[in-house]
């Protein structure tokens, strides 16, 4: 009895899912890049660390790569993956705004709402990439 074509996932070779992550992260980071220039030009203050680039690139890598990773799990482990990652990709995306609430303090409201909006962003760029590169069943 041959299997559904839409109930089986279909793999992609691994330069294929690198190379979506990799493409990812440069989509993702542009969007963090115009969303600070963005913050900084509204009054954001320039001493504000995690609006620089250095800081900001850096955990959108780790990010995407984190959430591949998790995605791959998800997608592999789960019998029903699509309904798993319908709540927890908004959970995980509000839990990773506590340490940006943190920062009020330092980086006002401006500072904090942009980085709130780069969180959205990189959540979002990745997940269209993971739905293309790493397809769910």
């Amino acid at each position: 009895m041959p299997i559904a074509a839409d109930a089986v996932a279909v793999r992609r070779g691994p330069l294929v899912v690198v190379g979506g992550v990799v493409a990812a992260t440069a989509v993702a980071s542009i969007a963090d890049t115009v969303i600070a220039l963005l913050a900084l030009a509204a009054g954001a203050s320039d001493d504000f660390r995690p609006l620089k680039a250095s800081s900001y690139i850096f955990l959108t890598v780790v990010g995407v790569v984190a959430g591949a990773v998790g995605w791959a799990i998800v997608r592999n482990m789960s019998k029903d993956p699509e309904a798993l990652l319908r709540w927890l990709l908004p959970t995980l995306v509000v839990v990773s705004f506590v340490p940006d609430f943190l920062l009020l303090g330092d980086g006002g409201a401006i500072g904090v709402v942009a980085l709130l909006l780069m969180h959205v962003a990189v959540a979002a760029v990745a997940v269209l990439t993971y739905r293309k590169v790493m397809p769910l069943p």
